[in-house]
């Protein structure tokens, strides 16, 4: 535990050394609801949208976007980036072991999104006016399985690319497809038929979909819940069957 604390510290501060990416992934979602928050036709209330407003709709949209820049982008590029360096195999000679680092990064880029996730909130509410979730039991279940689908993803990228570029190329060809499927560019309410039945199968279509629903009081489909769980399942045990240390 004392060695999975001191690596979880480092890797924390590693991460905000790299202000850039700092920016990104803490508080480029933040921002980037508060601009579209500015625009005013986001105050409208579509009908497709159950009279929601669409700043309503989208600040789930905007935490999955937190969640997926982590582990699709972030989390790929440093683990296939220590993999290239010999990190991990350095490692071995420690009485540190790789597999403790990996959690220690998991851990790391979890926080982060945790902070950003909090941000996005707070703007909503104070900037625009848009409720907390009313079903916090269920926001928080809804959260932690779609932060669990996208990190395994990024892991099983981590798994196959064989260097930090590779890693961040991989995690961005499948994050800007998934961000389409949870209604980035076109709100999943406002999805044709079939777009929305494929969206309800994705990571981030079903979270979007569980976050939305536990933020207006209910309880996430089983359907979302049950497809998170088992993107979760699948590509964490093909990350765990494909992961080199070297």
């Amino acid at each position: 535990m004392t060695g999975l604390r001191a690596l979880t510290l480092c890797e924390s501060r590693l991460f905000l050394r790299d202000r850039a990416n700092a920016f990104y992934t803490l508080l480029f979602p933040a921002l980037l609801l508060a601009v579209l928050g500015l625009i005013p036709f986001f105050g409208d209330r579509p009908p497709e949208l159950g009279g929601l407003r669409l700043i309503d709709v989208y600040v789930p949209v905007v935490i999955a976007l937190a969640l997926a820049a982590t582990a699709l982008q972030g989390l790929p590029a440093l683990l296939a980036g220590y993999r290239e360096q010999r990190v991990l195999r350095r490692l071995r000679t420690t009485p540190v072991r790789p597999e403790t680092l990996l959690l220690a990064v998991l851990l790391m880029t979890l926080g982060v999104t945790a902070v950003s996730m909090v941000l996005v909130l707070a703007v909503g509410r104070l900037g625009f006016g848009v409720a907390l979730p009313a079903n916090p039991v269920g926001f928080a279940l809804a959260v932690l399985l779609a932060a669990a689908a996208v990190h395994a993803l990024g892991l099983l990228v981590s798994a196959v690319a064989s260097t930090g570029r590779a890693g961040s190329a991989l995690g961005s060809l499948l994050f800007f497809p998934l961000m389409f499927f949870g209604g980035m560019w076109l709100p999943r309410d406002a999805m044709p038929a079939l777009l929305r039945a494929i969206s309800d199968y994705t990571p981030l279509g079903a979270g979007v979909g569980a976050i939305q629903a536990a933020s207006a009081g209910s309880w996430p489909q089983l359907l979302h819940l049950g497809a998170l769980l088992v993107w979760t399942l699948a590509a964490g045990w093909m990350a765990a069957r494909l992961f080199r240390w070297e």
